[in-house]
């Protein structure tokens, strides 16, 4: 933590958009070029895709498993996508708010409502686009890992993600990932800033 920053609560910053825009790509490089960021490794029971690493990307469980962690309410958010279930462990999220330590998710929509509504002062909340819809279109069949009707199904739910953004709290349009990765840390730094989150004793009085 910064010297010069009065002690806070910790942030749970949200990346959320839809697939094809690019916020698992910036979620990876904020990671490793803002300081003070924390993964957090969400849960699914989607197979693995080439190039992803179990407890890197996501924890791969079976259905069974992420059923019961979700009966013994330890998922922050929850979510059925596409036939897969996805979730955020709360524990991680609570210790980290609690100790001033700042989290960055990757997570859709319906766990960025989620999150919100748990965390309330705590999150923050960012969604991610593409300049255009047709940029978008272009990335999800340059991928050519799902077939045509896959691919619409994502269409259709970027659109509704899309007419969504007047919930968040920042737009990050992801036409470059330098400039994107500029914005996002724009942002982190204005919110850890902001003298609503400051507790404490301040540094300058006696």
């Amino acid at each position: 933590m910064d010297r010069c920053r009065p002690p806070r609560r910790g942030i749970v910053f949200i990346l959320s958009g839809p697939s094809g825009a690019g916020k698992s790509t910036i979620w990876r490089a904020a990671l490793s070029s803002i300081d003070g960021l924390e993964a957090s490794i969400s849960l699914t029971t989607r197979a693995v895709r080439s190039g992803e690493a179990d407890g890197v990307d996501y924890h791969f469980v079976s259905e069974d498993e992420f059923k019961r962690r979700l009966q013994r309410q330890e998922l922050a958010e929850w979510a059925q996508v596409f036939g897969a279930y996805y979730g955020t462990p709360r524990g991680p999220l609570d210790r980290a708010v609690a100790e001033g330590r700042d989290i960055l998710l990757d997570i859709d929509i319906q766990g960025a409502r989620q999150l919100r509504r748990l965390y309330p002062d705590d999150a923050v909340t960012i969604l991610v686009m593409t300049p255009t819809f047709d940029l978008l279109e272009q990335r999800l069949r340059r991928r050519a890992t799902e077939s045509s009707d896959a691919i619409e199904r994502r269409l259709e739910r970027a659109e509704e993600e899309a007419s969504a953004y007047a919930e968040y709290d920042y737009l990050l349009i992801n036409d470059d990932l330098d400039r994107s990765l500029a914005c996002l840390g724009a942002m982190i730094e204005a919110e850890r800033w902001r003298v609503a989150r400051l507790q404490g004793c301040l540094p300058w009085k006696r």
